[in-house]
């Protein structure tokens, strides 16, 4: 029988202690309840997208959206729309289309990396195998469109122009860094592109069809394509967690399959021997792997690199890039919202620790 995840809960600003760390003090109650129903709102508008009357594809494109998810996009949505006219119905389905074109994209990055788990489930190829994966992904970016397309042209423009930059990100990530590109800054590009982009938009949707000023949008743009380089460098020391419960994965997953992650990156920017050692055994063990080793050779390997230097620098990296998406705020007013998304882009992180 295909293992079936848990149903969403509802108390989605509960993800990462968000209700805890962001809405703190009695000036922020009221934004909280404002964020919780409007993501109440895109929980139930992601219910209904998410139907497929084919009886499998409704099984495969709602697979991952029962495994639950931080729905972290949506929440910039609504909250940027609180500088316009609040969480109009517009904002919803534009906040629903980027959380189905993120849920696509991870059926698809799944498959390509080899991920065997998914928030704590077997991930959609483990249980259908690539093609089917892969098609399911195509769906969710076609239904996405699709109901861009009822916002208006506006709205299309945007999804199509962030589709293309989810591509080329993964594009990129795929064929690796070129002869005379410098891996570091290739990489950070890459997480723009493939991380970076889609919560941008997420932002941007709250401006545009929440009526707010369009002075605001490049701030918001700047904020959440920051943010969301931030966001994926602390992925990259959470990848490496000894604790698949914190990551829903299994741990080093990006690397037993090849793919650079910034600790890795920076390990390979250290002089000294050690460290050049390390480096040396991950590459064989990566290797070996793509031959068809088993995966847990590297254990030791990525133990070593979770205590190394380079793990802490990307780290604060990550700290870098989260403030300076709080300097991009700099044009919003003073108030609720702008508080928050500063405490956001602090959380994001905090939150391994």
């Amino acid at each position: 029988m295909t293992p079936r995840p848990s149903t969403p809960g509802s108390q989605l600003t509960s993800h990462l202690g968000l209700t805890e760390r962001i809405f703190v003090g009695g000036k922020m109650r009221r934004l909280a309840a404002t964020v919780e129903e409007g993501l109440t709102r895109v929980e139930q508008r992601l219910a209904e997208e998410l139907h497929v009357g084919d009886a499998l594809a409704d099984v495969t494109s709602r697979y991952l959206y029962e495994a639950g998810g931080k729905r972290l996009r949506p929440m910039l949505s609504i909250l940027t729309a609180q500088l316009g006219d609040g969480a109009t119905d517009e904002v919803i389905a534009g906040a629903t289309a980027l959380e189905m074109t993120h849920l696509g994209s991870l059926y698809h990055d799944d498959v390509m990396d080899g991920a065997d788990v998914r928030r704590g489930v077997p991930s959609a190829h483990a249980v259908w195998g690539n093609n089917v994966a892969i098609l399911t992904g195509d769906l969710l970016f076609s239904r996405a469109s699709q109901l861009m397309a009822q916002i208006g042209e506006r709205a299309i423009r945007m999804q199509a122009d962030t589709f293309e930059r989810l591509v080329l990100g993964q594009m990129h990530e795929t064929v690796g860094a070129q002869a005379g590109d410098d891996p570091v800054e290739f990489y950070l590009q890459v997480l723009a592109d493939k991380t970076g982009s889609l919560i941008a938009a997420a932002g941007q949707v709250g401006i545009l069809f929440s009526g707010a000023p369009t002075a605001y949008e490049q701030a918001v743009l700047d904020f959440g394509e920051r943010v969301g380089i931030a966001f994926q460098l602390l992925d990259d020391v959470i990848d490496l967690s000894a604790d698949p419960d914190e990551t829903g994965k299994v741990p080093g997953t990006d690397l037993r399959a090849g793919v650079p992650t910034m600790p890795y990156l920076l390990l390979g920017r250290a002089a000294d021997p050690g460290s050049a050692a390390l480096k040396s055994s991950i590459d064989d063990g990566v290797a070996r792997i793509a031959d068809g080793a088993d995966p847990a050779i590297l254990d030791d390997e990525l133990a070593r690199l979770r205590e190394h230097p380079a793990t802490e620098a990307t780290r604060r990296l990550a700290a870098e890039w989260s403030g300076d998406a709080v300097a991009a705020l700099a044009p919003l007013p003073d108030g609720t919202v702008r508080e928050a998304l500063t405490r956001f882009a602090h959380v994001v992180v905090d939150r391994s620790r």
